[in-house]
């Protein structure tokens, strides 16, 4: 038994130059049911210091060109992230002995199964292998995990005239890019999406929110000056916008971050002109109406008009997604129910809806869904997986209940 030790530490010393193992013999293998003789490489094992990644062809030049990254916190699953795109990672064992085999013309000496010296260039074998793998780890797309992003965003808003100091206290609850790609698992790409499809900009180096009062500050300021300086809110020039508020103490980065949020740049001889999106602001201001809570149908209409600017209309169909209507009695009434606010895994969101909701008509389920994304699976295969679909007849409206 000492013997064996002793051979076995004198084995694990030997170190590998990277060849030796004539894998080239094995590539050439043609014909069908061909085979060669394999030994152990003097070098071989241990084990647990090589895993396999299955990947697929166009994930290649990434991962050859050192372009993909691992991302996960110690209590998370880890994903693989390309510069665009995500993957999980799982690794899957296989019964079957997978032989790893060098390179190179079999050169070093081998050893047999029964652990006796050989010629790896004798007749007897023409490859050595160095390793043996136990499994290897697959990658499937997934989609980016960002409700953990929304989550560090509410942390800590922006709020108009804030003093953050130079303190580290004064800096908790602020990320700037590297500490969001440390701990979001999403590419860079996604990431980015993310901040955008969350309204995020980044001010002094930290990626936030803006405070919702303070959004709604700047934008009536905006909406004020507009009449008062006679800007057409479909053609407000950028530099007159930018000037004004400045001299009314708000700061060029947040208003032009309101103009992004709320309208659509348009270029115009030489000129930048902004042009106010209707639906983007009429939401904004059912969203403050719909800040007292549940009311009537007919008062939230009536309130909702008398706020919104001179020349936009209000029309319920801007609200898809944002509000809920519920019959009580003779009387319609309605409260805010913002898809923004649902989280963005698909097990998660249909729990939310359903527990706002046992049972959901298509027309208003349909809007709190199709913003889902889940690589390889369709809208209806999502139904299928979380829903139970019921339709009296074929002229009525199919109703969605948990599955």
């Amino acid at each position: 038994m000492d013997a064996e030790m002793e051979d076995a530490a004198t084995q694990a010393e030997i170190e590998w130059d990277g060849g030796g193992g004539g894998a080239d013999a094995v590539l050439g293998l043609a014909a069908a049911g061909a085979s060669v003789s394999l030994c152990y490489h003097q070098a071989f094992g241990p084990h647990d210091d090589i895993v396999l990644l299955e990947a697929a062809d166009d994930l290649l030049p990434d991962l050859l060109q050192s372009r993909v990254t691992i991302r996960g916190r110690p209590d998370e699953e880890a994903v693989l992230c390309t510069p665009s795109a995500t993957y999980s990672m799982k690794f899957v064992g296989t019964s079957n002995s997978v032989f790893l085999i060098p390179p190179g013309e079999p050169s070093a000496p081998c050893l047999r199964p029964d652990n006796t010296n050989g010629d790896a260039n004798g007749a007897d074998a023409v490859a050595a292998a160095i390793k043996v793998a136990s499994g290897n780890i697959e990658l499937v797309r997934t989609a980016p995990r960002l409700d953990k992003l929304r989550s560090l965003l509410h942390e800590r808003p922006y709020i108009l005239d804030e003093d953050l100091g130079d303190s580290f206290h004064h800096k908790r609850g602020l990320y700037t890019w590297q500490d969001l790609c440390k701990l979001i698992q999403a590419s860079d790409g996604e990431l980015l999406e993310g901040l955008n499809s969350f309204s995020a900009v980044e001010i002094d180096g930290f990626w936030r929110t803006v405070d919702a009062n303070s959004v709604n500050m700047i934008l009536d300021m905006i909406l004020h000056n507009s009449v008062l300086h006679d800007w057409p809110i479909n053609a407000m020039p950028e530099n007159d916008v930018l000037s004004v508020m400045e001299s009314d103490g708000f700061a060029h980065k947040i208003v032009t971050h309101c103009l992004k949020r709320f309208g659509t740049k348009v270029e115009q001889e030489a000129r930048s002109f902004w042009s106010l999106d209707e639906k983007r602001v009429c939401l904004q201001f059912a969203q403050r109406v719909l800040g007292a809570g549940k009311m009537k149908l007919s008062n939230f209409m009536d309130k909702w008009k008398k706020s919104i600017p001179s020349g936009m209309s209000a029309d319920l169909l801007m609200l898809e997604g944002e509000v809920l209507f519920e019959k009580l009695g003779a009387e319609t009434w309605v409260h805010a129910f913002s898809v923004a606010d649902l989280p963005l895994t698909p097990a998660e969101r249909f729990a939310a809806l359903f527990r706002e909701r046992p049972k959901w008509e298509w027309k208003d389920l349909q809007p709190y869904i199709r913003d889902l994304r889940v690589p390889g699976v369709s809208s209806e295969g999502l139904l299928i997986k979380y829903t139970r679909r019921t339709q009296p007849s074929s002229e009525a409206e199919p109703v969605f209940t948990a599955r």
